[in-house]
């Protein structure tokens, strides 16, 4: 069999306490980041009509990730992770705070402008830049060899529901009032930080001088992923898979000018892919794959792209939103091997930096593609742009396939077996 049942995920989640604090942290963290990009997005876009702004939304979010890896890296794997962590929720639960004090006292004439708007972009992403590896680095620290390919889906699944309802919120809210979503998003930080420092007070899991005697150097998780064909692999096909087959940039203009659904539609777009990804993270979470994962992730990547030019020559509202369904549902299947395949086959003392260098590549497959599809759309036009993204995707897939053959035979199972810690040392015994 290729697939294995498992115990229920309530059970699952009901014995370890470490996995629920953390699962509680990621889904704060991003249902605040999902209400958030609707808020901006329609704010931007509806302040200057121009596709371009919309790319300079994406842009913004990403250099701060790109020029800050080496640093986050070396925190992540020097530093508490969990301190890094609630340091970076911290900062996040600031700057939004006065962003939002400064809008509501704003007139509604004089709002702030788009210069404001990309700066909290920028400091937002520059927290995010130091948090997100260490979120990844200290996930296998909570859980056994046995059972963390089933903890990636949990948690992701847990993490897709937050990004259903994080746009569907932040639509809803903006159109009552964009101060409030500004607030709401502030509070959910907050709760994120307090969540953060009370993982903080529990056991460390590893030290500070352990993680600074081992491999040194800022670059030192490029090296390690440029010498492992593998990660290699996993990392770069996500990278230029998702930067051209990502219509993420491209859903405020699809909500306004092709679909005419206004910004409650708009939230339902950038929710319909969570919503296919978390129906299928809950499968995954019962049902392991155990065999054929990294020929399962190349035909998912591939029905990603196929989902994704459907979308792209969609006019229906209810085709469109099944094309982003379908999207989430295979990127779900590829996100969770990925995942697994990273974490389990990377050194912990080594997880901080290659989890940054990840999450870099993760942010150019998002943020640089949203910069991407809104160049390409000025030129072309939204539609041509995301027809033209999956069908890059498809290209992709077909190439990988050729250029990577280990790949093709990569099991998350068999790399388990050898290199995380067995469960008597995790997290989920203390």
């Amino acid at each position: 069999m290729n697939i294995s049942t498992k115990p229920s995920l309530l059970h699952f989640l009901d014995e370890r306490k470490a996995l629920r604090g953390y699962i509680a942290i990621c889904g704060a963290n991003e249902l605040a980041s999902q209400m958030l990009n609707v808020a901006i997005g329609w704010y931007v876009y509806t302040a200057t009509r121009t596709p371009m702004s919309l790319a300079y939304v994406g842009l913004t979010q990403f250099l701060p990730s790109i020029a800050l890896f080496p640093l986050a890296g070396q925190a992540a794997d020097r530093f508490d992770r969990r301190k890094v962590i609630g340091f970076s929720m911290f900062l996040q639960t600031l700057c939004l705070g006065m962003f939002c004090a400064w809008s509501a006292a704003a007139a509604p004439s004089a709002r702030p402008g788009l210069g404001p708007v990309y700066l909290l972009l920028l400091i937002l992403g520059a927290a995010r830049a130091f948090s997100a590896p260490a979120l990844s680095a200290i996930l296998p620290q909570m859980i056994g060899r046995d059972e963390f390919p089933r903890a990636v889906a949990a948690s992701t699944s847990v993490f897709q529901i937050c990004t259903i309802l994080g746009p569907a919120i932040g639509g809803i809210t903006y159109v009552i009032s964009g101060p409030a979503t500004f607030a709401l998003a502030t509070g959910l930080y907050f709760l994120a930080m307090m969540e953060a420092r009370l993982l903080a007070s529990g056991r460390t899991t590893g030290s500070s001088r352990q993680h600074a005697l081992t491999e040194k150097g800022v670059l030192t998780g490029v090296r390690y992923i440029r010498s492992n064909r593998l990660l290699l692999s996993l990392i770069s096909l996500d990278l230029f898979a998702v930067l051209l087959g990502g219509a993420t940039a491209l859903l405020p203009i699809y909500a306004k000018d092709i679909l005419l659904v206004g910004p409650i539609g708009l939230g339902c777009l950038r929710c319909a892919p969570s919503a296919g990804a978390a129906v299928i993270g809950f499968v995954l979470a019962h049902r392991s794959i155990e065999r054929g994962a990294g020929k399962r992730m190349l035909a998912c990547v591939g029905g990603f792209g196929l989902a994704i030019v459907v979308f792209a020559l969609s006019t229906n509202f209810v085709l469109s939103v099944t094309a982003l369904l379908a999207a989430g549902g295979f990127d779900m299947v590829s996100m969770v091997i990925r995942q697994t395949l990273l974490q389990i086959s990377t050194p912990d003392a080594m997880r901080g930096r290659v989890s940054a260098v990840n999450h870099v590549f993760i942010g150019a497959s998002s943020e640089l593609g949203e910069f991407e599809s809104g160049i390409t759309a000025a030129l072309f036009g939204a539609a041509l742009a995301a027809l033209l993204g999956g069908l890059g995707t498809l290209a992709v897939v077909a190439l990988w396939t050729v250029l990577f053959p280990e790949l093709r035979g990569a099991s998350e199972m068999v790399i388990a077996e050898t290199a995380l810690p067995s469960s008597e040392h995790s997290l989920a015994d203390a």
